[in-house]
């Protein structure tokens, strides 16, 4: 009679430490991560597309970087206009204030009471002021700061900034983005009138300070489907982004990126919206035109 088969031995996989799981989820995290901004990559031709260089466009560019061209406010605002480009996070004033561009929905750049990129930075008491130097690179905060002015019965002139270099020797200047924080984290013997929380102060609502114009006449369905995968991306590692970027300091991108600015639009940043084009045209700063959004 023939002996039984002996029966292998079952081999038991070895018991992985908490740090070993914790390695290897973070293994299968960048491996997602990498195939996410594999698929982004080269996604956005033939379309043109412009965003500012500023760290807080950093979520809504996640993975496009490279395929972007990047500028200020100000002269994407220009690029649009001579239709060098199909779609831009611009300033919510270059939108409201030319009828000619559909804004994507459900994201921008906004802030829900202080802002920290986006003030007026003064040496005298606001109820002197005469005149304003202004960030040229500024579209959405120069109209901003006219209407929350307005609001306390003061109009002043509004006058080109010489140089970031001549902001510390000036007695109001209105600054935005990375040369704003730049300011704020130097010496200087200015307060700090943030515009994001005089908004929030006066009015309740989040303020929306970019969003993604779409030009007219363009078939974009595709567009806008890549540049919401951007921006999910972008949310989706935030955490990421905060630790490898490597302006400032970690604390600081944790606070700013984390904290003060957000990336949808929801219904109070569209009633934010709503109220600022009541308040352009309450001061006569216009014409402006309904937004129009687009899903």
């Amino acid at each position: 009679m023939s002996l039984p088969e002996e029966m292998p031995k079952l081999r038991m996989a070895p018991v992985e430490t908490p740090e070993q799981l914790a390695q290897r989820a973070e293994r299968e995290k960048r491996a997602q991560e990498l195939q996410r901004e594999g698929n982004l990559e080269q996604s956005l031709a033939p379309f043109r597309v412009g965003s500012v260089h500023y760290l807080n466009a950093a979520p809504l560019t996640r993975g496009i970087e490279d395929e972007i061209v990047l500028a200020t406010p100000s002269k994407l605002a220009e690029m649009l206009r001579r239709d060098e480009l199909d779609a831009g996070l611009v300033s919510i004033t270059e939108v409201l204030l030319n009828d000619r561009y559909d804004i994507l929905d459900s994201m921008a750049i906004a802030s829900l009471g202080e802002v920290k990129s986006v003030f007026l930075a003064h040496r005298r008491p606001i109820e002197e002021i005469k005149e304003v130097f202004c960030d040229t690179a500024s579209l959405t905060s120069i109209n901003l700061l006219k209407v929350l002015l307005a609001e306390r019965g003061l109009k002043p002139e509004f006058k080109p900034l010489p140089s970031y270099e001549a902001a510390t020797q000036l007695d109001y200047v209105l600054l935005i983005g990375d040369a704003g924080i730049d300011f704020i984290r130097a010496p200087h013997q200015h307060e700090i009138f943030d515009l994001g929380a005089a908004w929030y102060e006066l009015t309740s609502f989040p303020f929306v300070y970019a969003v993604w114009a779409l030009r007219r006449g363009v078939e974009n369905s595709q567009l806008r489907r890549q540049l919401r995968e951007a921006r999910d991306f972008g949310l989706d590692t935030l955490d990421s982004i905060i630790r490898s970027r490597t302006e400032y300091d970690y604390e600081f991108r944790k606070d700013y990126l984390g904290w003060h600015i957000h990336y949808h639009m929801g219904t109070d940043e569209k009633r934010g919206v709503a109220k600022f084009v009541e308040l352009l045209r309450k001061h006569g700063l216009g014409p402006v035109y309904e937004p129009r959004f687009v899903v």
